[in-house]
């Protein structure tokens, strides 16, 4: 048997599967509904047994409660507020009044139950809850106050049937007071079994939450104010119209107990409906506050569960929602920076849409595989790939070890920019010593590859239309060090940097050496290039010529230079 753990642990416990006292008293810490599959049918009997035991025992203890206070206030008023055995439980009534309570007792008891044996049975069948269901559920308030009032009504006849002797006076007296015993007992009835009904109602609304008002926190506030202080202050007034028009005897004594017990009920029954509405505000407000903690923790897994029809229901599952818009939009811009890039997604959040860009000294990258093409048509097309993601795996943490930004992954070729999007103290030098660093770790992989650096002025922001645009860098350093990289693939030396990235690298120059000066293609002037010192390996009697001509000459005929090559405006064709 499948149990179900966690957050649903005070429902469904270790002692039988069931603690029935939490599923009647709505104990509730996070949506049920998500282990509701995990219980068997014979799990959900027995909560519905235990649950209609404790319904029966709570409404009886309600309703015995109330009627030994009304049976109290009923003596005393009609005694002259005498506290003493002949006048009260030797008066002549004491019977009637008595078989009236207990009439009244039993008629509540089983018409709460039946307001509640639908649902149960409802619930063990397990069915998901149509409209009529969940309009059904939330209106259990509801009707166990109409069951209160009518048992109550019914107490006062059985009275009448069962009182010897019967008088105007007596008849109306008790009938009022029961009357109040019975809106007493209603308002009280309404808060308990609106938390009764809380787990019933998570089932029901679990896929229809709560969206509109009903039994609302002012309802259960009128409910408050009502036992304790409406009907104890009715009381009192009734009492004494009643002692000043002759309907009721005179108070003797010194101290008339009918009104000291009337205070002492109203202080006790405010009690009683206080903790109960207290509960149910603070519940949810409880669960909200648990999972808004749950939120600011990273948690955007957290949901309550929706059990209210009042305006904290409604709240609970705006929460619910809010919350699944929270993590909708985390993985949507999780998704973005991983397309994008990390500073990217953040610049474009900061700034909002538009074609924002500016123009900015930046160190350019440019690392491109050798023979791609034959590599791909050699083997399975997934190792292909895998191939290239743990290619540009390396380049995107060597880059970010060094402050830089992977612009553009472009088949078999990658473009980082230092200095933008955020801005660095030293562009030129991060991307010099990325380079260096890259050259080591791409060591590791089965392929060849070149690399080129260059710095200078260029674009840096969105290119393209208002409809679909992206960051870009354009400039001549970006055309000049994709010409470096080129001529790094086909040279004894995999790493080559141009003239003006190296005399802006301030200490870092001093790791990187000249090779000579070559002529570019596409560009105008010959420019100086320079490689790591650790990777330039001279001959035994080296002269001038011999070194350039060593250093910069084609390592290896190369028929395919890239299964794909960076776009046309990148390299200034």
């Amino acid at each position: 048997m499948v149990r179900p753990r966690g957050p649903w642990s005070d429902t469904v416990g270790s002692w039988g599967g069931v603690h029935a006292p939490s599923l009647l008293w709505g104990r509730i810490s996070a949506p049920i509904s998500q282990h509701w599959a995990n219980l068997t049918a014979t799990e959900r009997a027995r909560m519905a047994r235990w649950a209609t035991a404790a319904a029966a025992l709570a409404i009886s203890i309600t309703n015995c409660v109330v009627g030994v206070e009304t049976f109290l206030l009923v003596q005393l008023a009609f005694n002259g507020g005498q506290l003493n055995f002949d006048t009260t439980l030797g008066a002549p009534n004491f019977p009637a009044v008595v078989i009236a309570i207990v009439i009244g007792l039993i008629i509540n008891v089983a018409l709460g139950l039946s307001v509640f044996r639908p649902q149960l049975r409802w619930f063990v069948s397990g069915r998901p809850a149509d409209r009529a269901r969940r309009r059904a559920v939330q209106r259990i308030p509801g009707y166990q106050v109409i069951a209160t009032l009518i048992a109550w009504s019914a107490a006062v006849l059985s009275y009448v049937l069962a009182a010897n002797e019967l008088t105007e006076k007596t008849v109306v007296g008790v009938a009022v007071a029961f009357m109040m015993a019975g809106f007493s007992s209603s308002c009280i009835t309404y808060v308990f079994a609106e938390r009764a009904a809380r787990p019933l109602s998570v089932v029901a609304l679990q896929d229809a939450p709560a969206q509109h008002v009903m039994h609302g926190v002012q309802t259960r506030m009128i409910a408050v104010w009502a036992v304790s202080s409406a009907v104890p202050m009715l009381g009192l007034l009734i009492i004494n119209i009643g002692r000043w028009t002759g309907m009721l005897p005179p108070a003797v004594g010194p101290v008339d107990w009918a009104t000291v017990v009337l205070a002492i009920v109203g202080l006790a029954s405010g009690a009683r409906v206080m903790v109960l509405v207290g509960r149910a505000i603070a519940d949810p407000l409880v669960d909200l506050r648990r999972a808004v903690e749950r939120v600011e923790q990273g948690d955007l897994s957290a949901q309550v569960a929706v059990y209210d029809s009042s305006e904290l229901g409604v709240l609970q599952h705006g929460f619910n929602e809010m919350v699944e818009g929270l993590d909708e939009r985390e993985r949507m811009r999780e998704l973005f920076a991983r397309h994008v890039g990390d500073t990217v997604a953040e610049l474009a959040l900061e700034r909002g849409v538009g074609m924002h860009g500016t123009n900015a000294l930046v160190g350019v990258l440019f690392v491109d595989i050798v023979g791609s093409t034959s590599i791909a048509a050699q083997q399975d097309p997934q190792a292909t790939v895998k191939l290239l993601n743990s290619f540009f795996t390396i380049v995107a943490d060597v880059v970010d070890n060094h402050s830089g930004f992977v612009n553009k992954f472009e088949g078999d070729a990658a473009l980082a920019v230092f200095g933008v999007p955020v801005v660095i103290d030293d562009p030129a030098a991060e991307a010099l010593a990325a380079a260096r660093d890259l050259a080591v770790r791409l060591e590791e992989l089965p392929v060849r590859w070149g690399i080129g650096v260059s710095y200078g002025m260029s674009f840096a922001g969105n290119v393209g239309a208002e409809q679909r645009y992206e960051y870009t860098v354009i400039g001549d350093p970006v055309n000049e060090c994709a010409r470096l990289s080129e001529l790094a693939k086909t040279s004894a030396v995999p790493v080559l940097a141009g003239d003006a990235a190296v005399g802006a690298a301030g200490d870092e120059a001093e790791e990187w050496s000249s090779v000579g000066s070559r002529t570019l293609r596409g560009r105008p002037r010959p420019t100086e290039v320079f490689a790591p010192a650790a990777l330039i390996v001279e001959p035994a009697n080296p002269s001038v010529g011999g070194v350039l001509s060593g250093l910069l000459r084609p390592a290896r005929r190369v028929g395919l230079t890239g299964m794909m090559r960076l776009p046309s405006g990148f390299l200034g064709r």
